[in-house]
């Protein structure tokens, strides 16, 4: 059987998909081909200039292509209140395929506006809200999907799930990183299990790209003045990484191929790090579910944003 590729994405028409972070990288990858296959794709962005840089992009590569743009901003939990509520005003009560995909890693010590740590908080906490808030328009459309991007790296050491919201005397940029990345992952087992519990046919999914050459791996190094540090990020993008194209794979297999199961994880068949898109391996603390439950839990204390449609 030959690997599936993006020529293998249903026809997508009527149907319309969130991506946040589609400026650049996998996300832009990801808008691109669910336009090309006929969806209305929102472009879920902080930056204006660069999603509308992104946008004439993949109209000029797909003419006729349907994107739009909201401005969304994950570290400012407002400014996914203000995404929510644009986003029914502009495309009505229904979202087809909601997917998380914007993130941050390893950058230096930080919070965000609301003063959470600022991977967790990006990369965890504006998407959890960002979801709750548009769970009433997945829950209106007929078999939608909710896929989040994690990374092969969820498993670091040291990111154990009882505590992954707190703050530590010392911060490892990696390992805040990782933490992250777990809490998407225990995110998805959550919701997955709430879905199914409420008898919903949403299905709610992981992916991650791999080792994908993006500029995810020298934004951290550049914003801390690690010149070293970045120029190894660069030479290891050209050496060992996936194009961004490749990257997405996993991403659009999750988001838009046949049969795909509630809390799976998929990602590229080699090693976890390229190739076609294929069941991936997660760490077994992921799948906890008295963590999971843990974690929702705290997030929606945090994030003000409460499932309401799903109880526990």
């Amino acid at each position: 059987m030959a690997a599936w590729s993006v020529d293998d994405i249903p026809d997508q028409s009527g149907r319309t998909a969130v991506v946040t972070g589609a400026n650049s990288g996998i996300g832009l990858v990801t808008a691109r081909e669910l336009a090309r296959r006929g969806a209305r794709v929102v472009l879920a962005c902080r930056n204006e200039a660069r999603a509308s840089e992104a946008g004439d992009r993949i109209v000029s590569e797909v003419p006729g292509a349907d994107v739009g743009f909201v401005r969304l901003d994950l570290g400012d939990l407002a400014s996914v209140g203000e995404f929510a509520v644009t986003y029914g005003r502009l495309y009505g009560e229904r979202l087809d395929l909601l997917v998380n995909n914007a993130g941050v890693m390893a950058l230096p010590r930080g919070r965000t506006g609301d003063g959470f740590e600022t991977q967790f908080g990006v990369n965890h906490l504006g998407h959890f809200a960002l979801t709750g808030l548009l769970l009433p328009a997945l829950l209106g459309a007929r078999r939608a999907r909710i896929v989040t991007v994690s990374s092969m790296l969820h498993a670091l050491p040291g990111t154990g799930v009882d505590d992954l919201g707190r703050e530590r005397p010392r911060y490892g940029r990696w390992t805040a990183y990782a933490r992250s990345k777990a809490a998407n992952l225990l995110f998805t087992h959550e919701l997955a299990r709430r879905l199914a519990a409420a008898g919903s046919d949403v299905v709610a999914a992981a992916a991650h790209p791999g080792y994908a050459a993006t500029n995810l791996q020298t934004a951290g190094p550049r914003l801390a003045g690690r010149k070293g540090a970045e120029r190894i990020m660069e030479i290891g993008n050209r050496v060992f990484g996936q194009s961004p194209r490749a990257g997405a794979l996993p991403t659009l297999y999750a988001a838009t191929a046949p049969g795909v199961r509630p809390d799976s994880f998929t990602g590229p068949s080699f090693a976890m790090w390229r190739g076609a898109p294929a069941e991936s391996w997660r760490a077994r603390r992921t799948r906890d579910d008295a963590a999971a439950e843990r974690l929702w839990e705290e997030s929606e204390r945090l994030t003000g944003v409460a499932y309401g449609a799903l109880k526990a």
